[in-house]
């Protein structure tokens, strides 16, 4: 694990850090990563908690009775606005929360803001698990969401500054590793705690205490990054953390880049403050990128599925304890299949990944509505062969976004902005991700109920816009240094590079 680390490019453009990839830029970057494991959770978490009958009889008896209901249209026996608010708040939360996360990130460090979400995750978990009333639980969730806002702004920040430049992809998708993880983890407490009659839900609820637990208690020994720490004033220190987590004494070259890097986005910030800078025209690029990547990691369908998994399979005529147990096997394609982009992403690059799995998750969600269309009528469900045909496509689903949107959406906006408009930018792309996972969450049961198996074509369509988006407009930035995307990147693409024709190089090209 020795050496210097080459990044890619022009001869003209070549660097070269010293460095080690030492265990302690992996301890910070499993802890931070922490973040998604409380994510993940949250999403895992809720699908399985809504089949639970204990739970529907507490807080949602009319959910109950239709579940119950012998004739009951398939389609439509979990469609309930309260129900799915129980779900989409937390995003709704998260969405708000992510504009000031931004602002407490800037001013007091990733390390900071990864601490406070910790917090509120701790103190959402309680409430959930010890509410006595619909309020009660919303009120839990809403926390969960800040929490859920100011770890998924701070955790892939922290992760893409750490990092070498080419092993970058692969620590920063530690955290999608942990969402996936996350929710693996739920679906096998909601099967055992389903069989706890009658507080199982609250089980489940509690058990978001672990992962913030962990991520408190961890951020107590990891280290704040360098670029956080110079960009507040503390050169010193962040040079000092610079040889740390690099190995080596000789970290000059990586440290002044960071230095210019922070002295440009300081005279920048000063001209301009960050959020009014996104408006110029030579933000647009990352900024439309981050947001593009967020609103296709949503229309995939895959938290659709994630977050009612158990309400899905239920609904495809499996019993509750099976349909559980469904949601855990997909769980575990989930986790494998990230560990896929981990090897992979900085080798054959972002693009590839990206292209593959649109076509991958096309074909498994055309097949799975052609099953659905024909075999799963409003009042009967298909036989068990066809019930299991379209488990086994939804895992070929799962394993092919769990490699590709799922780490990458989360990964590209992380690295591409400069270092002026870091932290309001990805906030765009945080506040986004939340915004339609709250959509996504509020409507899905609705719209399953309304278009019945066409929710898949539905899916489908958006991954056929999503494959000519990756093919036409996003750029590959496999071993570009974060620093270095202005010139190494943008000032490059086709149709990206007009948008820098009139900017001032000088002032642009580091910052």
């Amino acid at each position: 694990m020795t050496g210097g680390f080459a990044i890619d490019g022009k001869a003209s453009s070549h660097r070269e850090f010293k460095g080690k990839i030492t265990w302690y830029v992996w301890i910070c970057g499993i802890i931070a990563a922490t973040c998604g494991l409380m994510f993940g959770y949250d999403i895992g978490i809720s699908g399985g908690v809504t089949a639970m009958d204990d739970f529907l009889v507490r807080f949602f008896p009319s959910v109950y009775a239709r579940k119950h209901r012998a004739k009951e249209n398939n389609y439509c026996k979990f469609d309930d606005q309260r129900l799915q608010l129980f779900t989409s708040s937390l995003y709704l939360a998260a969405l708000v929360t992510s504009f000031g996360a931004s602002m407490v990130c800037t001013r007091f460090g990733r390390k900071r803001t990864m601490q406070a979400a910790s917090i509120f995750f701790l103190i959402g978990a309680g409430l959930c698990a010890g509410a006595v009333n619909i309020a009660m639980l919303i009120i839990g969730r809403i926390s969960l969401g800040i929490g859920v806002g100011f770890g998924n702004q701070a955790a892939p920040l922290f992760l893409s500054e750490i990092a070498p430049a080419h092993i970058r992809g692969a620590l920063n998708i530690l955290f999608q590793l942990n969402v996936t993880i996350g929710i693996l983890v739920a679906n096998v407490v909601n099967y055992y705690t389903s069989n706890i009659h009658p507080v199982g839900w609250r089980y489940s609820l509690g058990g978001a205490c672990v992962p913030a637990a962990v991520l408190f208690l961890g951020s107590l020994i990891i280290t704040e990054t360098p670029t956080s720490l110079v960009e507040r004033g503390h050169g010193e220190a962040g040079r000092a953390m610079l040889q740390r987590i690099r190995g080596t004494k000789e970290v000059d070259d990586e440290f002044d880049e960071i230095k210019s890097a922070c002295e440009t986005a300081a005279a920048l910030c000063a001209e301009e403050k960050p959020f009014r800078r996104l408006r110029r025209r030579e933000s647009r690029p990352p900024l439309v990128i981050a947001i593009v990547m967020q609103v296709f990691q949503q229309f995939t369908g895959i938290n659709a599925i994630m977050f009612y998994a158990p309400v899905l399979f239920q609904t495809m005529g499996f019993e509750s304890n099976a349909s559980l147990l469904s949601a855990v096997v997909t769980g575990g394609v989930n986790v494998v299949s990230t560990l896929v982009s981990i090897i992979f992403v900085d080798k054959i690059g972002r693009r590839k990944l990206l292209l593959e799995a649109c076509v991958q998750m096309l074909i498994a969600q055309v097949a799975v509505g052609g099953i659905m269309w024909v075999h799963v009528k409003a009042n009967n469900s298909p036989s068990h062969p066809w019930a299991l045909a379209i488990v086994v496509l939804i895992c070929v689903y799962v394993s092919s976004f769990a490699w590709s949107w799922g780490p990458l959406g989360w990964l590209i906006p992380s690295e591409t902005f400069p270092l002026a408009i870091r932290t309001a930018g990805f906030s765009f792309a945080v506040s986004s991700n939340m915004f339609f996972t709250f959509v996504i969450a509020q409507a899905f049961l609705s719209m399953m109920c309304t278009m019945k198996a066409f929710i898949f074509f539905f899916f489908a369509i958006w991954i056929v816009v999503m494959g000519v988006f990756v093919l036409v407009l996003l750029p590959e930035t496999k071993g570009v240094p974060v620093d270095e995307m202005v010139d190494r990147v943008w000032r490059r693409h086709w149709f990206w590079k007009r948008y820098f024709a009139d900017a001032d190089h000088a002032k642009i090209s580091n910052c």
